[in-house]
């Protein structure tokens, strides 16, 4: 009943997210702030980076090796170095890179932030721990603002990601999605790739299930 309530809404919501998101504005988490460009995925409406900010808000990160792929504002990234990571922040958006090395002057937090289409300028690189918060709406995306949201019509984005993951894998390998994208398609996609999906978190935020998926190797 939600999910159906929920696609008749979704039209005036995606209006007035559009509205809002025109302008730059500003994100804070934990004394942390940073700009959001009206280019760059934001963490306002969107309640998977706050999910997975809390998520790694325990852990005991001094001098692990932490890579954000497909960082957007970067306030994961920006976090995690807080906590002592030596932090590795990538995108394709060259305004979110551009972004968010500002933000590591303002904040005082160094962190390595490198363009690049997924592992294309990261290669032979491994890591403890790889977030990853995907686009997953099976959508041409037209722009580069748009990548941040639409994986492609055949899920383009998660083909060429488990085709590369693999060479990377850590241990500490999540990835977070929606109830609302198409959970056992990506699966399989993964599995394709002999990468197995195993649940660690699952949050409710206004009726909305996001979980949280380790990685590995099957």
């Amino acid at each position: 009943m939600f999910k159906k309530l929920k696609k008749h809404i979704f039209p005036v919501a995606k209006f007035f997210f559009d509205k809002y998101t025109l302008k730059d504005r500003s994100y804070t988490y934990e004394g942390i702030t940073v700009n959001i460009s009206a280019e760059v995925f934001p963490p306002h409406f969107t309640i998977s980076t706050k999910i997975l900010l809390d998520y790694i808000k325990p852990l005991n990160l001094e001098n692990k090796t932490f890579l954000e792929l497909g960082c957007g504002s970067g306030i994961i990234s920006l976090f995690a170095a807080s906590k002592g990571a030596k932090v590795t922040a990538s995108d394709i958006n060259q305004i979110a890179i551009d972004t968010l090395k500002e933000a590591s002057i303002k904040n005082d937090i160094p962190l390595n932030v490198v363009y690049s289409d997924l592992f294309e300028n990261l290669t032979n690189q491994t890591f403890d721990y790889i977030i990853i918060n995907p686009p997953y709406y099976p959508k041409a995306p037209q722009n580069t603002k748009e990548r941040a949201w639409f994986c492609g019509e055949n899920f383009e984005y998660f083909k060429k990601l488990f085709a590369q993951l693999p060479n990377h894998l850590s241990s500490n390998t999540w990835m977070i999605l929606s109830e609302d994208c198409e959970i056992d398609y990506i699966k399989q996609l993964a599995n394709n790739q002999r990468l197995d999906f195993k649940l660690m978190s699952e949050k409710s935020v206004v009726k909305e299930k996001n979980y949280i998926f380790s990685l590995n190797s099957m």
